[in-house]
């Protein structure tokens, strides 16, 4: 009788340090914790989505929004799950790391704000932009813009150009643009996460940039869609590989990923050719190992991982990037990012099969 009661006292015991161990919850197998950093560009996103992630599987995801540069050191050194980027790595850098997988998370773009008094409508050419940012055009009243705005009655003033004075995802993404489209630009500016413009006015963030316009007349600006959209700031419409002028949205966002994406990810998608597309879209992805069993991670901390990657390219979790303004991943693409989790292992052991 002794033994019998000693036996199912243990098996109590051991049922309650099951229960509370190993950073799991009671939701499901999953860690009660994880950990990234990274890119400042999707930060609404990801806040509402761990915040949706934490309430289904009480799993708390820690974000720090320090860059994509920030991110991408903290993953090198083993100190968190995963990086943020708004540019992918390049082939040097991939040679400084073990293997990485790109899952692109959901879409945005940079949009031409502007600042004209009388002008609600501007049409721009990725010429005109580019000879803009680069001193060629100076005045509003230019024939090249006039042939793009017929209806528009635009004033004889100088044309004060905005840009970011500090690295930031938007300023890798609007000169990879400009390089694609023009060859002045490509060989005396190129591309970068850091340019030095030849003229115009700095300001930092998406906020400077966007005060700078509102505040200063016959301005205009590159900014984040997401934070355009948001504030209703007025911004060009832009003519596209098509030949067709399209305004920035969600969906013109989306489309211009609808074409062939090669299997990593690891692409830029400005100057798209795809009909519909916005000319100045992007992709921001989270980075992970291949290999989770790195920094003495245990296998639930990875598994829990790829869960939370899993959720971000669900359905549920891409109609909220259009909630918070941006754009979802075309279902192509996220079949894609799908497959390509599959390739992520523990102790070399596939984890979602």
């Amino acid at each position: 009788m002794k033994q019998n009661l000693f036996a199912m006292i243990v098996a109590c015991l051991a049922l309650f340090a099951i229960s509370c161990g190993n950073k799991s919850n009671q939701n499901s197998q999953l860690s009660d914790e994880l950990s990234g950093a990274g890119a400042t560009f999707p930060l609404p996103f990801y806040n509402v989505i761990f915040e949706e992630y934490a309430t289904k599987n009480k799993t708390v995801t820690a974000y720090g929004a320090i860059g994509s540069g920030g991110g991408i050191r903290n993953l090198k050194d083993g100190v968190v799950d995963f990086a943020a980027s708004d540019a992918f790595l390049t082939d040097e850098e991939i040679k400084t790391m073990p293997e990485v997988i790109h899952i692109p998370t959901c879409m945005g773009a940079v949009v031409l704000a502007y600042n004209l008094n009388g002008v609600e409508n501007l049409n721009l050419s990725s010429e005109v932009i580019a000879d803009i940012f680069a001193g060629n055009i100076r005045r509003w009243n230019d024939a090249k813009i006039k042939e793009l705005n017929p209806q528009a009655s635009l004033p004889d003033v100088e044309i004060i150009p905005v840009y970011r004075s500090d690295g930031s995802g938007p300023t890798f993404v609007f000169p990879d643009y400009l390089t694609k489209v023009s060859k002045e630009w490509e060989t005396k500016y190129g591309r970068g996460k850091s340019v030095n413009f030849p003229i115009g006015l700095a300001a930092k963030g998406n906020t400077g940039v966007a005060g700078v316009i509102s505040n200063t007349a016959n301005t205009i600006g590159y900014i984040g869609s997401e934070y355009a959209f948001a504030q209703k700031i007025p911004y060009a419409s832009i003519k596209n590989l098509q030949g067709e002028i399209i305004l920035p949205s969600t969906e013109s966002i989306s489309k211009a990923a609808s074409g062939e994406i090669p299997q990593d990810t690891r692409c830029s998608i400005t100057n798209s050719d795809a009909k519909g597309a916005y000319p100045i879209s992007c992709f921001t992805w989270i980075l992970v190992y291949k290999e989770q069993n790195y920094s003495k991670r245990d296998k639930l901390q990875a598994e829990t991982t790829v869960n939370l990657l899993e959720y971000i390219l669900s359905s549920e979790a891409q109609a909220i990037a259009k909630d918070v303004h941006y754009a979802p991943l075309p279902e192509k693409l996220r079949e894609q990012c799908l497959n390509n989790l599959k390739q992520i292992t523990y102790d070399g052991v596939q984890i979602k099969k």
